[in-house]
């Protein structure tokens, strides 16, 4: 990626379920800052809930973003739960949320700058045709 250590990297995430739970999928959406795409990733997570899929996308970009030696990340999310959760607005309560939100915090204090907004879907659409599609190669 071509992001230099101090910019900020824009990252794009989705978590998708076909049920609730269902085979679920993920799509993160690095940005290159010119309204392009630097890279994506897009993969099966197993049968689990929408919800813990948004928190596995999450995980999933903030350890991509590590491994490019990325230091300050502005990550957007469709999911208004995820997003108030993260910020502190929305109190966890279900166990496995818990797990992956005390480890996706901790994920992101590795970062000089970690912060998560809530969009609307349809400005997330890349991320959203990601996870959807990997949601959906493995319940055909």
């Amino acid at each position: 990626m071509s992001t230099k250590p101090r910019d900020v990297a824009e990252i794009s995430i989705d978590g998708a379920s076909l049920g609730n739970p269902g085979p679920a999928g993920i799509g993160v959406v690095f940005h290159d800052g010119k309204g392009g795409i630097a890279r994506q990733l897009s993969k099966y997570v197993g049968e689990t809930t929408n919800n813990v899929a948004e928190y596995l996308a999450l995980v999933y970009a903030v350890e991509e973003a590590q491994a490019c030696g990325l230091m300050r990340l502005r990550v957007k999310t469709d999911s208004e739960l995820l997003a108030r959760q993260i910020t502190g607005s929305y109190r966890v309560r279900d166990a496995t949320l818990r797990l992956l939100h005390d480890l996706a915090l901790h994920m992101m204090r590795r970062f000089e700058r970690c912060e998560i907004h809530h969009v609307p879907r349809e400005l997330n659409h890349q991320a959203d045709r990601l996870a959807g599609r990997a949601a959906k190669s493995r319940a055909l």
